[in-house]
């Protein structure tokens, strides 16, 4: 009704019968959480990293297992995460002209969606097992390992962005 839900709530009382309109707004878009202190977008907390073994638990590719390959922490897909051969969906492509002027056809080609990471769990390779995440403080460092099975799992590297020229030439000063 124009953008707008109504809500109606009748209520009997003797002969009269009283009708009572509400109206709210609905969002036509959504937005990302945003930090209201320092106006970036909030990140969200997930117990998988890029490069784990994970087996699906719910939905239409339930027992799958596949490796993480990238994880969504911010914005729109917040709390997703792009499992290897899960979740592959269809994706029209457009046809392309080429500088010769001929046109190169469009094509259909699957790729994968991205799915919540509640819908995962990490999966052990050797004991071919699905278990959660822990975290344990050893020498120092804090490591993650499989509840089940006490496999601690490799820590992939981060990316670290290289210093620009003008903080590298500061930092030698």
């Amino acid at each position: 009704m124009g953008g707008r839900e109504h809500n109606i709530n009748r209520t009997n009382t003797n002969t009269n019968t009283r009708r009572e309109v509400t109206a709210m707004a609905v969002k036509k878009w959504v937005k990302p959480q945003v930090n209201n202190n320092t106006g970036k977008a909030v990140r969200t907390e997930m117990h998988v990293r890029e490069g784990d073994t994970v087996k699906v638990i719910a939905g239409k590719d339930k027992g799958k297992v596949g490796e993480v390959v990238k994880v969504y922490r911010k914005g729109l897909k917040a709390g997703q995460i792009l499992v290897d051969d899960v979740n592959l969906v269809k994706k029209a492509i457009k046809p392309k002209s080429t500088m010769g002027g001929e046109e190169e056809r469009g094509k259909i080609i699957l790729t994968e969606a991205p799915i919540h990471h509640s819908n995962v769990m990490l999966f052990s390779k050797t004991k071919e097992v699905v278990s959660r995440v822990g975290h344990k403080v050893v020498g120092g460092k804090k490591l993650r390992y499989l509840v089940k099975t006490g496999e601690v799992l490799q820590e992939v590297p981060r990316k670290v962005q290289p210093q620009k020229e003008e903080d590298a030439e500061a930092s030698d000063e």
